[in-house]
C-alpha cells in the first residue's frame, strides 16, 4: 500500500500542515473576501493585489466551507475538491494522500495498444458500480475506459457537460476515495482510464464567477453556451491547466479527452497544456490527450495532441449503414464509399473541403499523419444521445452490416472506440437526461424538442411532444443499460465476436500500429471500399466492406491469409470475384501481395 497522490494547487483550500488550511481565490470583481467554515467561523481573506484573495488559518480534512464576498454573496469554491450539498452548496477540506494506493507504480500503457470503452458512470451505478464491470471489459479486450464528465453538476443525475466545479468529482456517484478507487483497481486489471473534461463552457446553475469574476468570460465572443471563456487571461489559462495537472495526477489518470476544443479560443492554450503535461510527468509514465475538435485541425496533433475523435469515421458510416442524411449526414451523403476510403486511407473526410452543412470550408491535410492520431467509433454519447429517442445501431440497422461495421472498426488502424453496451448488442436506448427543477427544468426540455424542428419526422409539435423530457426521471432510468444481457443469449454471442475481433487487433495490429502507414483505398461501388496499411515491411493489412445489400462485383486476384470474415465463404466468393452483401474480410498479405 502507498501513501496517497497529491498535486497542489495555488488556489482552493491546500493542506500546509497538521491542522492548518491556505484558502485562496481570484475574485476581481470584489473588495472583501472571507471564508466561512462549517458554517459559523469567519476568517478574513487578506487581499493580494490583482484579485487574488488568502489566508491561512486553522482547519481540518472534513471541514465544511465556502466564500463570502463583500459581505453578501455566498459562493462554493471554484477550485472545490468535493461538495456537501450540491453545486450550490458547501465545499469540504480534503486531505488527498488520505487514499492509500495499492498500485502506486502503474506507469500507464503506450497508445497504440488503446482500445477505449465510453461509459456514463451515473448509469452504470456510480464509481462502485463502474468498478465491477473491470473484469469483464478486461476480459473483452479493453485497454481503456474513458468516463463522460465527472465534475460537479447539478442535480442526481446529468450527462456531465453541465458541470460547474470542475475539480469535485460528483458527489451523486460517490466520494473522491471511490472515484481514487475505480482508476485503482482498473490498473490492477491493466487498464487504462480516461477522463472526458469540458473546458469550453460551464453549466446553466451553479456558476457563481460572473458575479464575482466577470472577466473570467469575454464580451465579445460567444459560444452555444453562453459568452466564451477567456483564454487570453494567464488566471483562466492557468486554472484549466491545473484541472488537467490534479486530475492526472492526484487522481492518477492515464489521458484526458477534452470536450469541444474548437470553442477554445485561442487555440495556442492548447499547446500551452500539451506542453505542461508532458513536463510534468517522468519518462516511464505513460500519459494521453486527446480531443473532440469539429475543425479537423492537423496542427493541434502535431504538438503534443495524442488524437482527434474522428467523427468523420462516425458519420461516413453511419450514412452507409443507415441511409440517413438529414443534417451533417448531408457533408457525406454524395459519395460515401469514397469518403470511406479517404478516411481509411489519410483519417479526415473534411480535408479543406467545402462543406455545405457549414457552410464554410473544414479542416486541414490530414494524410501525413499517423493513423493512430484518429478515434474512431459507430456510436458514442452524442451519436446515440443526441438523437431524440437514444436509439443505437443494434436498433436502426440489419445485424450483418452492423456486424461488418463493428469488424471494419475494430480491426482498421485507428483507434477504436466502444460505446458502453455496443459490444453485446444492446437495445436499451441512451438519452439526454438532466435534473433541474423549474423553471430551467421547462427551458431544457422545451429547447431540445425545438432542436429537432428542423428534422422531417419532428416538424409538427405534436410529433415534437413525444421527445421525452431529460428532467423526467424515467428519462434517465431508461438510459441504465442491461448490464446482466452481455452474458445470456444473442449478447453472449454478440460479446464473443467482439472478444474475437480484439484478440485478433491485439495480436495482428497493435504491435505495429506506430509504423503503420496506408497504401491506398477505393470505392467499390456506391456502398463498398476496400482498403489496405503497411503495418511493417513484410506485412500488409487489407480489409474488403460492402454495406449494401446486394452482392458487389470486385477483382478476384486476392492474395493473404485470413484473419476475419463476417460471413461463411467470405474469401472464397471473394476469391471468385464477388463481395457478399453486408459483408467484410479482412487478411494478412505479404509486402508484395497486392500491392
Amino acid at each position: 500500500m502507498s501513501e496517497g497522490f497529491a498535486w497542489r494547487l495555488p488556489f482552493g483550500a491546500e493542506i500546509i500542515g497538521a491542522g492548518r488550511v491556505r484558502f485562496r481565490i481570484w475574485a476581481p470583481a470584489c473588495k472583501t473576501a472571507a471564508v466561512i467554515i462549517n458554517e459559523h467561523r469567519s476568517e478574513v481573506l487578506l487581499a493580494e493585489g490583482a484579485g487574488w484573495f488568502s489566508a491561512e488559518v486553522a482547519s481540518v480534512p472534513g471541514d465544511t466551507y465556502h466564500y463570502r464576498f463583500d459581505d453578501h454573496l455566498r459562493v462554493p469554491d471554484i477550485a472545490s475538491r468535493a461538495q456537501r450539498g450540491g453545486v450550490d452548496g458547501v465545499s469540504q477540506v480534503i486531505d488527498p494522500r488520505a487514499y492509500h494506493w495499492r498500485h502506486p507504480d502503474w506507469c500507464g500503457r503506450p497508445w497504440r495498444e488503446t482500445v477505449i470503452y465510453e461509459l456514463h458512470v451515473g448509469v452504470c451505478g456510480g464509481y462502485t458500480g463502474v468498478q465491477q464491470q473491470l473484469a469483464r471489459l478486461r476480459e473483452l479486450g479493453v485497454t481503456a475506459i474513458e468516463l463522460m464528465p465527472v465534475g460537479e453538476f447539478p442535480g442526481a443525475h446529468n450527462w456531465g457537460y453541465d458541470g460547474v466545479l470542475p475539480f469535485a468529482p460528483s458527489a451523486s456517484y460517490g466520494s473522491p476515495d471511490d472515484l481514487k478507487a475505480l482508476i485503482d483497481t482498473a490498473h490492477g486489471h491493466g487498464l487504462m482510464v480516461f477522463l472526458d473534461v469540458v473546458y469550453n463552457h460551464f453549466g446553466p446553475q451553479g456558476n457563481y464567477l460572473p458575479e464575482y469574476a466577470k472577466i473570467f468570460f469575454r464580451d465579445d465572443l460567444q459560444t452555444p453556451w453562453g459568452c466564451a471563456i477567456d483564454f487570453r487571461r494567464p488566471e483562466v489559462r492557468e486554472y484549466f491547466i491545473m484541472n488537467a495537472l490534479y486530475w492526472l495526477h492526484e487522481y492518477r489518470f492515464d489521458g484526458l479527452r477534452l470536450d469541444a476544443v474548437h470553442a477554445i479560443i485561442p487555440h495556442d492554450w492548447l499547446n500551452d497544456l500539451a506542453a505542461r503535461v508532458r513536463a510534468s510527468v517522468n519518462s516511464r509514465r505513460q500519459v494521453h490527450i486527446v480531443v473532440e475538435n469539429d475543425e479537423n485541425s492537423v496542427r493541434l496533433l502535431e504538438h503534443g495532441i495524442d488524437a482527434q475523435w474522428n467523427d468523420d469515421f462516425h458519420h461516413v458510416a453511419h450514412v452507409l449503414l443507415t441511409g440517413e442524411t438529414e443534417g451533417y449526414y448531408g457533408d457525406y451523403a454524395a459519395a460515401p464509399a469514397r469518403d470511406l476510403g479517404r478516411c481509411l486511407a489519410e483519417g479526415f473526410v473534411y480535408q479543406g473541403d467545402y462543406s455545405a452543412f457549414r457552410r464554410t470550408a473544414r479542416g486541414e491535410p490530414s494524410k501525413r499523419l499517423a493513423l493512430t492520431a484518429f478515434v474512431a467509433f459507430l456510436q458514442n454519447h452524442d451519436q446515440v444521445g443526441n438523437r431524440a429517442f437514444g436509439e443505437r445501431l443494434s436498433m436502426l440497422v440489419a445485424p450483418a452490416a452492423l456486424h461488418a461495421a463493428t469488424a471494419l472498426l475494430l480491426l482498421s488502424p485507428q483507434i477504436p472506440l466502444l460505446w458502453m453496451g455496443q459490444e453485446w448488442g444492446s437495445r436499451q436506448p441512451f438519452l439526454y437526461f438532466t435534473d433541474y427543477q423549474p423553471p430551467l427544468a421547462d427551458a431544457v426540455r422545451d429547447g431540445r424538442r425545438r432542436e429537432f424542428a428542423g428534422f422531417a419526422a419532428f416538424r409538427d409539435e405534436l410529433a415534437r411532444s413525444r421527445i421525452p423530457d431529460p428532467n423526467d426521471a424515467n428519462t434517465f432510468k431508461s438510459s441504465i443499460p442491461d448490464f446482466w444481457a452481455a452474458g445470456y443469449g444473442e449478447g453472449a454471442s454478440e460479446s464473443a465476436r467482439c472478444r474475437e475481433l480484439l484478440a485478433i487487433r491485439q495480436r495482428e495490429l497493435m504491435p505495429y500500429l506506430d509504423s503503420a502507414r496506408s497504401v491506398g483505398a477505393q470505392a467499390l461501388g456506391v456502398a463498398a471500399s476496400m482498403a489496405r496499411w503497411r503495418l511493417v515491411t513484410e506485412r500488409v493489412l487489407a480489409i474488403w466492406v460492402n454495406f449494401a445489400a446486394t452482392p458487389i462485383a470486385v477483382d478476384g486476384r486476392v492474395d493473404g491469409e485470413l484473419l476475419y470474415a463476417t460471413c461463411a465463404g467470405g474469401l472464397e466468393k471473394l476469391r471468385a470475384g464477388t463481395l457478399m452483401p453486408h459483408s467484410l474480410v479482412a487478411l494478412r498479405q505479404s509486402g508484395n501481395d497486392g500491392v
